[in-house]
Parts: structure tokens; C-alpha cells; sequence
């Protein structure tokens, strides 16, 4: 079984109850939801959701009265719980290593495979399709918000240039072409990482699904129940660190004086610093490298998904 990142440290803070109800937002390949399962009891429930169609498939596995799986997006959990209390929630972001490893998924370049990327192999238009039609300002801006790829513009530029001689339908190409137009890069990391991180960012609404989880994810936890959130970029993890600080320290009015008795109290209360893979996992995982866990606890205060200042795909840039 693949074995996820940071395991050990997101079960831990999830502080699991054997009677509680959670939820992994992202099954995947099971490794966080065996992980689960394994400390709850006959009363406690796990629910899981994954939009990819083999995660569905390693869901059929587990054959367990206390599990159910959803495939859907993460965004849409709220439709899924009808209103459900849960006691802790994890969320694993980003594409897996299964995914990356799939060759016939087209998220990595360091195989020559059809150029697909999307995480629902039957949903939207596979990276190959977008890249045909795609106008070369927006493919310019996605490269640079997404990959913050400082080469943006002449990648862009290489790439609209080379679609009027022939269609980018392989990974090897889309590579081969940002390796041309990138003149430097970090030693050991390829030319064509940022481009693709942020074509497969793009197609798959990433951060979109990010902003739209967290207030959902948050509005159904219980009092003293627990986010965790593991991201793998920073352009995640900017997000999940400014919604847990925005409800964890709420913005109080100017000028107004208040009493210590009515001072709103905070939605979320944040859990201990920001945790990152140690020396030894990075050692066995070198994706784990790039893992950051936040954690907070929802408290008795209020809170309002509809009231909190968050458009969909929000990423507090700065």
C-alpha cells in the first residue's frame, strides 16, 4: 500500500476518539483512512471522498461497516455530510504518487505518455486539449501564477509557436519545450516542474477546491474537533495558513473599544507551529521534502461560511 506523507504526524492530530466521526477528504490510495479506521471503534465512523476513479477502485477494498466513499470533488463535502458533525477532517492536497507513477495520467515528464493531467480522467478537457486553444496571455498567467515560473512569458511564447506546427499531445514535448525556452534553473530540479505543476493546478481547480473545502470543512466540525491540512506548495499552503489565521485571530472593528468579556471569540484555534517531514522521511520519501501540515481546533465560537470574506479560488497572494 502507498504509504502517505507525514502519516504519522496527521493521524496524531486529529486526536481521534473510537466513538467520533471523520472524514478523509482525500482517499487516495487508503493509507490515511486505514490509519484511521485502525483506532476507532465499533461506534466510530470514517468517510472518505476522492475524485479519481482508482482511488473508487482502493476504496472497494476496505470492507469495513464503518466506512463509506464518495467520488467527488473535495469542494462538495458539504452536499455529502447533509449537515453531519464531524470530529476531525484531513485533507492530503496535491496529486499523489500513484497518479505520478501512472504513466497513462500524464502528470509527470520524466515518461513520454499522453499529455492528460486531469485528476477525473472523465472530467474537462485533458492538458493536451487546453494547450491547443488556450490564448498565449492566459497560458503566460497561469504559468506564472501557478508555477511561479519566472520564464512565463518566453514559455508560453515557445509553446503557442509550436502548436501551429504540430499538436503538444505528450509529456516529452511539453518538456522538450520548456527546456528550450528556460535558460537557468535551481540545481536538480528540472525545467519543466513549474510549468507543469501549474498546467495540472489549472485543469484541476486546485486552489479553487482549496478555498471552497476549508469553510466547508470547518462550518461541520464539531466544538474541539480538528482541521488538518497537508499541502505540498506553497501556493496551498498560503491558503490553508491565511483561512486558519483569518477565523484563529478575527479582524475586531477600528476604533471601538471592547471589553475583554466581548471579544468574539475565534472559530478555529491553531494547533502548535507548521510541521514538515523529518530528516529521515525525506531520506525514504524525497517527496516529502516539500509537505507541510497545519492543524487547528474548532472552538464554540461562530462561524459562517457565507460571511468570511472568501471567493472561490481566493489564494492570498500576499
Amino acid at each position: 500500500m502507498h504509504v502517505p506523507v507525514l502519516a504519522h504526524e496527521a493521524i496524531a492530530a486529529l486526536a481521534i476518539r473510537p466513538d467520533g466521526i471523520y472524514l478523509d477528504g482525500t482517499f487516495g490510495r487508503g493509507g490515511h483512512s486505514t490509519a484511521i479506521l485502525s483506532q476507532l471503534g465499533a461506534a466510530g465512523r470514517l468517510i472518505a471522498l476522492d475524485r479519481d476513479p482508482d482511488a473508487e477502485r482502493a476504496a472497494r477494498a476496505i470492507s469495513d461497516p464503518r466506512f463509506s466513499f464518495h467520488r467527488t470533488r473535495f469542494s462538495n463535502l458539504a452536499q455529502v455530510l447533509h449537515g453531519q458533525t464531524l470530529h476531525g477532517a484531513l485533507f492530503d492536497l496535491g496529486v499523489s504518487s500513484p497518479q505520478l507513477e501512472d504513466p497513462a495520467r500524464g502528470f509527470s515528464f520524466r515518461t513520454d505518455a499522453p499529455l492528460d493531467m486531469r485528476m477525473d480522467p472523465g472530467a474537462g478537457p485533458t492538458a493536451a486539449e487546453w494547450l491547443a486553444s488556450v490564448e498565449e496571455q492566459q497560458l503566460r498567467e497561469v504559468i506564472r501564477d501557478y508555477g511561479e515560473e519566472r520564464f512565463a512569458k518566453q514559455i508560453a511564447a515557445s509553446i503557442v509557436a509550436a502548436r501551429t506546427r504540430e499538436p503538444i499531445v505528450r509529456t516529452r514535448q511539453l518538456a522538450d519545450l520548456v527546456a528550450k525556452a528556460v535558460r537557468t534553473r535551481e540545481p536538480g530540479q528540472d525545467p519543466a516542474t513549474r510549468t507543469f505543476q501549474a498546467v495540472r493546478i489549472h485543469l484541476n481547480r486546485e486552489l479553487e477546491e482549496v478555498s471552497l473545502m476549508l469553510p466547508q470543512a470547518t462550518a461541520h466540525l464539531a466544538a474541539g474537533g480538528r482541521l488538518a491540512v497537508i499541502s505540498f506548495h506553497s501556493l496551498e499552503d498560503r491558503i490553508v495558513k491565511r483561512f486558519m489565521q483569518s477565523l484563529a485571530r478575527p479582524e475586531l472593528p477600528r476604533r471601538l473599544p471592547l471589553r475583554a468579556s466581548e471579544m468574539p471569540q475565534p472559530a478555529l484555534k491553531l494547533l502548535g507551529r507548521a510541521v514538515r517531514a523529518s530528516a529521515e522521511e525525506t531520506r525514504r520519501n524525497p517527496r516529502a521534502r516539500s509537505a507541510t501540515l497545519r492543524v487547528a481546533e474548532r472552538t464554540a465560537g461562530a462561524f459562517d461560511p457565507k460571511n468570511i470574506g472568501i471567493e472561490p479560488g481566493a489564494r492570498w497572494r500576499n
